[in-house]
């Protein structure tokens, strides 16, 4: 056999060709030795080997290229290769988020044998969403993308199917482990490995950066703080059948938000299944006008500037009348009320009075430094900006002094508070752990009137209209202040209410102590059997944030003192309040 039929026998164009040209070159060699010229043709001959050889490893290489990369990148409708994202990790190092490997399903039709068999086979077992993908693959005649992100089990149920055509590539996919838990703050990724809420979205450019460097990320969040207040806020968000719920728990001293939660939640492992609503983060993303809790910087504003001191008398007898409106408190006042009283007994009529002593210019600059005209500073890039009128009239001034004709987000009234009660410095709150101290901030009052506040904030939670939340915590010493705000309905003022707590723990030690900061928010809570028919913050905001703060004291290393008899007082009805509701 010539080597040509040797050659031919492999049924290739390509190997016939090229057997043809060596039996020539083979020819050509004996020629030139017959007429002694084997020099010249063997230097001809190596010219054309070496051509032959540059050109099939040109077309080796090529085809190579086209089955590792060409195969999967172009496949019609694939996803972007996701990029590696660091461990998200909260600050005791527990796991939040991470990276694993996951597959995406690809079709061939070139390498289907039966068309209608693996359609059928394909139908019965992709998701709804992928099962138009198999008609356009088969129409295009591309390899064409049908589904990502399958676990093992997933793809080797597919893969035992045994259908020509299928092939399985892997995939980098973001899993949150713990589900439902902090999911507004640690937020979620797009396919591509994008954030685009939370903190994957807010902190991003790190993620990126230290999964590159193989490092976790830590979050200021602590997960056994986080349980506590994801549950708590879970179950008064069920039992007074609210439209949302709002907790946050802040290191005082460092600006670390130690959990944040908003009701209802939803599991970042699955977004796409959620109702958009629920993805909303009320923390950071919705402002409420937050009632009398806003009291709190209305005296600041005042004691600090001041204007008055907290036996500065304020006359609440009769209602206060201002152009075009009439301001009430909720209880009529019979007699002339020093400043603190004011607070506990959440007087509208002082406060408004208290903020028009005060002025317009006063309260611009205090209002101002406390961050209420403006989104609260936070690498959230949710922070929403709050609804406020730039002209402060006197009754702008009046209605602000008690929490109505503002509205800001629960994360912009924590950052202010915190800078009051913590020494009276100003600084942004954060999700990351601080590896170091905290930023130095900005003073916006004196360290005496954070103290006084501070003493405020406790009085209140003993005599005034936080001491459910004081009873619920024994021997925490809590401090805090009620805000029950009606919601405004098409320019008018209507039934449902906003209610929140505003609380620190403890209120004792020196300045420079360690301390916390809690708030709750419900949006809309209805009344129950327990409440006596009523929705004030004192009757279900301040409860559910005293039952936080006696969850948490423990992790966070604050300890119980004794309370001496008789200092507690039991709420059995609401009388019991004597000061107020609000």
């Amino acid at each position: 056999m010539s080597p040509v039929d040797f050659v031919r026998g492999g049924g290739s164009s390509v190997w016939s060709w090229l057997g043809e040209r060596i039996w020539s070159l083979d020819r050509a060699f004996e020629t030139a030795r017959a007429q002694r010229r084997e020099q010249d043709a063997s230097y001809r001959i190596f010219f054309v080997l070496v051509l032959f050889a540059t050109g099939f490893i040109t077309l080796a290489a090529g085809a190579v290229t086209a089955s590792l990369v060409m195969g999967s990148r172009d496949a019609a409708g694939a996803p972007p290769l996701p990029v590696a994202r660091a461990d998200l990790v909260d600050r005791n190092g527990q796991l939040l988020a991470l990276d694993l490997t996951h597959y995406g399903a690809y079709l061939d039709p070139h390498d289907v044998w039966d068309v209608g068999e693996t359609r059928t086979a394909l139908m019965g077992a992709l998701p709804a969403q992928a099962r138009e993908r198999v008609d356009k693959a088969f129409a295009s005649g591309r390899r064409t993308y049908l589904v990502g992100g399958l676990t093992p089990e997933q793809k080797d149920k597919l893969h035992d199917l045994g259908l020509p055509g299928l092939s399985f590539e892997e995939e980098d996919r973001r899993v949150y482990p713990l589900g439902t838990t902090a999911a507004h703050l640690i937020g979620f990724t797009d396919t591509g490995g994008r954030g685009l809420a939370g903190a994957e979205r807010g902190l991003d450019k790190l993620i990126l950066q230290d999964g590159a460097d193989g490092k976790p990320v830590a979050l200021s969040i602590d997960l056994r703080v986080q349980a506590a207040l994801d549950e708590e806020i879970k179950n008064a968000a069920q039992t007074f059948q609210t439209e949302g719920a709002v907790g946050i728990v802040v290191d005082m001293k460092t600006g670390e938000i130690l959990a944040m939660s908003s009701y209802p939640a939803f599991d970042p492992n699955e977004p796409g299944k959620t109702p958009v609503a629920n993805l909303t983060n009320h923390a950071a993303q919705t402002v409420y006008e937050p009632g009398s809790v806003f009291k709190v910087f209305t005296l600041a504003m005042g004691i600090d500037s001041g204007v008055a001191n907290v036996d500065t008398p304020f006359d609440v007898r009769t209602p206060l009348v201002l152009p075009g409106r009439i301001i009430h408190d909720d209880e009529k006042g019979d007699s002339t009320l020093p400043l603190w009283k004011v607070f506990t007994h959440s007087s509208n009529i002082g406060a408004a009075k208290l903020g028009l002593m005060v002025g317009p210019d006063l309260m611009n600059r205090y209002f101002g430094s406390f961050g209420l005209f403006a989104a609260a500073p936070s690498e959230l890039a949710e922070s929403a900006r709050p609804l406020h009128s730039r002209k402060l009239d006197a009754n702008t001034i009046a209605s602000m002094s008690f929490g109505q004709a503002i509205s800001v987000s629960p994360l912009a009234l924590a950052t202010g508070m915190t800078a009051i009660l913590d020494g009276g410095v100003y600084r942004p709150l954060t999700i990351k752990k601080l590896d170091g101290p905290p930023p130095e901030g900005r003073r916006v009052v004196k360290q005496s009137t954070s103290r006084t506040m501070l003493d405020l904030m406790r009085l209140n939670a003993v005599q005034g209209t936080g001491r459910k939340a004081d009873a619920l915590a024994p021997g925490l010493r809590v401090g805090g202040k009620t805000g029950t705000a009606q919601k405004a309905v098409g320019g008018h003022y209507g039934k449902e209410r906003v209610t929140s707590f505003a609380s620190v723990f403890p209120t004792d030690g020196p300045m420079d102590a360690h301390r916390y900061f809690v708030l709750v928010t419900l949006d809309s809570p209805h009344p129950t059997k327990d409440t006596f028919g009523l929705t004030e913050g004192a009757w279900n905001a301040a409860p559910t944030a005293g039952r936080v703060i006696d969850r948490i004291a423990p992790f966070l290393g604050v300890q119980r003192v004794a309370v001496a008899a008789g200092a507690a007082q039991a709420i059995t009805s609401p009388q019991d309040l004597g000061g107020g509701e609000d």
